[in-house]
């Protein structure tokens, strides 16, 4: 059977974690775009060099430390620009990377891509797109709680990021995760993963 491609995306503190965290449990491969892109920034990443070139060496915590990401998520806010330079840069790689790592899979992947909305390249390697999606409330309330942030760094984020109604236009299916319990909201996402697997073989 061919390897099935699934899109996973939502906006932060949607609970896309919990979505991917299932269907690795029923034998998907993830590839997370975010773990890549901590894996190049991080301590003699791969992308440091261009990103010292390009930012400046402020950038880094300490050298070989890797990426000061308050900083650099100050300079993104702060700049214009900024987000589009440092995404030229680091979407390249993480392409390559995500590419490698499902070429290796034998069976379903899942690509776990927080801006998959936004990039139609992205959407072109999917066979299926889930989107989890909460309301604007939910989500602060939930990044607050697991991180400490203050409320308006993360409305912040959630500005940044794709408006719910996009994400919902590319989706093939919705997992809906405001006032579900973790264990409903793994039983939405079994049964979908089993309705596209079936699809699929």
């Amino acid at each position: 059977m061919p390897t099935v491609r699934i899109g996973l995306t939502g906006g932060i503190g949607s609970g896309k974690s919990t979505v991917a965290a299932t269907w690795v449990a029923l034998g998907g491969t993830l590839v997370d775009t975010d773990a890549i892109a901590h894996a190049l920034t991080g301590p003699g990443g791969a992308a440091m060099p261009a990103l010292r070139h390009a930012f400046g060496d402020h950038i880094e915590q300490a050298p070989e430390a890797g990426l000061d990401r308050v900083r650099m998520r100050a300079i993104v806010f702060a700049e214009p620009d900024a987000r589009r330079r440092l995404e030229a840069l680091l979407h390249p790689m993480i392409g390559a990377e995500a590419q490698r790592q499902a070429a290796a899979a034998s069976g379903a992947v899942v690509f776990d891509v927080p801006l998959l909305a936004e990039t139609r390249h992205w959407r072109q390697r999917c066979d299926r797109i889930a989107v989890v999606d909460c309301s604007e409330a939910t989500q602060v309330q939930r990044v607050m709680a697991r991180s400490g942030w203050p409320e308006q760094q993360v409305r912040q984020v959630i500005a940044q990021q794709a408006p719910r109604g996009l994400r919902r236009s590319i989706a093939d299916a919705v997992i809906h995760n405001d006032g579900l319990s973790l264990d409903e909201v793994r039983e939405q996402a079994t049964a979908l993963w089993r309705r596209w697997l079936a699809v699929r073989s």
